[in-house]
C-alpha cells in the first residue's frame, strides 16, 4: 500500500502510468474495429480449435480473431528490427553506426521505413492464408478494391501500433512493444482459460487441479530465472590526486543476468516461424511446379507438431545467444572498467577481462537459453500429456506476462528512487 501511495504522490510517475493506461485503452478499442468488408461469422468458425491461428492471434496481441485494423500487431516492425540487427552483424558500417546515438536514430528511421512494405507483404500473405484455410470467404466481397482497402487499413494499423509503442517506451515505464503484446494476452485471458478448462468436468477435477499447479510452478520458475544473476566482483583502485593517493579503493559488483534477452528471443523465433508460412501462401497457385510444390512442402512441414516444436526449440536457443551478442559486448564492458580504474580480482584488465566476461556469459546463456526453449515448447508437451488441444501458447504467454510485469516494476522503482534522491 505504501508503494502505491509513493507512486500516486510522484506526479511524473503517476502521469506516465496514466498515459500508458490511456494508450492501452485506445489499443483495445482499435482492436475491435474490423477491417472493412470482413465477414465475422467466417472468422469465428476459422479460429475455433485452430492452433496455428491461435498462435497468430497471441502474437498480434489478441487482435486477429476479429480481423481488426491492427490484426498484424507489431509483427512487421519486429521483422524489420531483426533484419537490421542481422545486417549490423555482417556490415561493419552499420555496426559502427550502432555505437553512436545519431547512428542508432538513423537505423531506427530505416527500420520504420522498412516496416511499411513488410506490412503490405505480410498483410497480403495473411489474407491469402485465411482465405485458403477457411471454409468460407472471410470477405463479404473479395474484389481487388476490397483487398487493397484491407491492406491499406492493416498497414496503417501496424504503423499506428509502432508509433504507440514508441510513445509508451518514452515514458520509461517499460518496453512499449512488449506492453502492447502483454495487453492483448491479458485481454484474452478469460477466453483462454475457458477454452483450456472446457474439457474438464467434475470427474476430472484432479486433472484440472494438476493443470493449475503446473501453471503456478511455471510462473514461479519464470520469476526465478528472470531474476537470477551472477554478480562479478569489481575492485576500483584509489585515485591519484597530484602526488598523493586520494581515498580508499571501492568495491562493487557487475551483475550478469541469467536471462539477458528476456522475452525477445521467443518473439523473434515466433516471427521467423510465421513469416515463411505467410510467404508460402503467395506461391501455392504458382504456374511453376517447383515453386508450388515448395510452398506446399513448407506449409505441410511447419504444420507438423514435431517439426514445429523442434524448430521452435532451436530458434529460441539461437536467438538467446544472438540477442545477447547484440546488447552485451564484453570488450566494451572491459574497456569501460579499465577507463574507470576498475578490475576483476585475479583477472588482468583489458583483453583478459573481456575473455573472462565472455566465458562467464556463455555459461549463463546456456542455462538461460535452455530454459527459454523449454518454455517455448511447453504447450506442445502439455498437449501430448493432457490431450487438450485448446492450450495454444500457454508457456509463451506466461513468460511474456511475467517478464513485462517485472520489467515495469523495476523501471517504476528506478523512477521513484531517482526522484527520491533528487528530493
Amino acid at each position: 500500500m505504501e508503494y502505491l501511495l509513493r507512486i500516486w504522490k510522484t506526479a511524473e510517475v503517476r502521469n506516465s502510468l496514466f498515459f500508458v493506461f490511456v494508450m492501452l485503452v485506445i489499443f483495445r478499442v482499435t482492436a475491435h474495429i474490423p477491417v472493412p468488408g470482413v465477414d465475422p461469422l467466417a472468422l469465428t468458425s476459422l479460429f475455433q480449435g485452430n492452433q496455428f491461428f491461435g498462435l497468430l492471434n497471441i502474437f498480434s496481441g489478441g487482435t486477429l480473431d476479429n480481423f481488426s485494423l491492427i490484426a498484424m500487431g507489431v509483427a512487421p516492425y519486429i521483422t524489420s528490427s531483426i533484419i537490421f540487427q542481422l545486417l549490423a552483424m555482417i556490415i561493419p558500417a552499420l555496426e559502427e553506426m550502432q555505437k553512436e546515438e545519431q547512428g542508432r536514430q538513423k537505423i531506427n528511421q530505416w527500420t520504420r521505413m522498412l516496416t511499411v512494405p513488410l506490412s503490405f507483404l505480410q498483410g497480403y500473405g495473411l489474407i491469402l492464408l485465411l482465405q485458403q484455410q477457411g471454409k468460407a470467404q472471410i470477405f463479404l466481397d473479395a474484389s481487388p478494391l476490397t483487398i487493397a482497402l484491407a491492406l491499406l487499413s492493416m498497414t496503417a494499423g501496424t504503423i499506428f501500433l509502432m508509433w504507440m509503442g514508441e510513445l509508451i517506451s518514452e515514458k520509461n515505464i517499460g518496453n512499449g512493444i512488449s506492453i502492447i503484446i502483454f495487453s492483448g494476452i491479458i485481454a484474452g485471458l478469460p477466453t483462454f482459460l475457458g477454452q483450456a478448462l472446457s474439457i474438464y468436468d467434475r470427474s476430472q477435477l484432479v486433472t484440472a487441479v494438476l493443470f493449475a499447479g503446473v501453471v503456478l510452478l511455471t510462473i514461479v520458475a519464470i520469476v526465478l530465472i528472470n531474476e537470477a544473476q551472477r554478480n562479478i566482483p569489481v575492485q576500483y583502485a584509489r585515485q591519484v590526486r597530484g602526488s598523493r593517493l586520494g581515498g580508499a579503493g571501492a568495491s562493487s559488483t557487475l551483475p550478469l543476468r541469467l536471462n539477458m534477452g528476456g522475452v525477445i528471443p521467443i518473439v523473434f523465433a515466433i516471427s521467423i516461424i510465421l513469416f515463411p508460412q505467410m510467404l508460402a501462401q503467395f506461391f501455392l497457385n504458382a504456374r511453376t511446379d517447383f515453386l508450388r510444390e515448395a510452398a506446399q512442402w513448407v506449409l505441410q512441414t511447419l504444420q507438423n507438431q514435431t517439426v514445429y516444436g523442434v524448430l521452435d526449440f532451436f530458434l529460441v536457443f539461437f536467438f538467446t545467444y544472438f540477442y545477447t551478442a547484440v546488447i552485451f559486448h564484453p570488450d566494451r564492458v572491459a574497456e569501460n572498467l579499465q577507463k574507470q580504474g576498475g578490475f576483476i580480482p585475479g583477472i588482468r584488465p583489458g583483453q583478459q577481462t573481456a575473455e573472462y566476461l565472455g566465458w562467464v556469459t556463455n555459461r549463463l546463456l546456456f542455462a538461460g537459453a535452455l530454459f527459454l526453449s523449454l518454455i517455448a515448447v511447453l504447450p506442445l508437451l502439455v498437449q501430448q500429456l493432457t490431450g487438450n488441444a485448446n492450450i495454444v501458447v500457454g508457456g509463451t504467454s506466461v513468460l511474456i506476462v511475467v517478464s513485462v510485469i517485472t520489467d515495469c516494476i523495476k523501471q517504476i522503482q528506478a523512477q521513484l528512487t531517482m526522484r527520491q534522491y533528487d528530493a
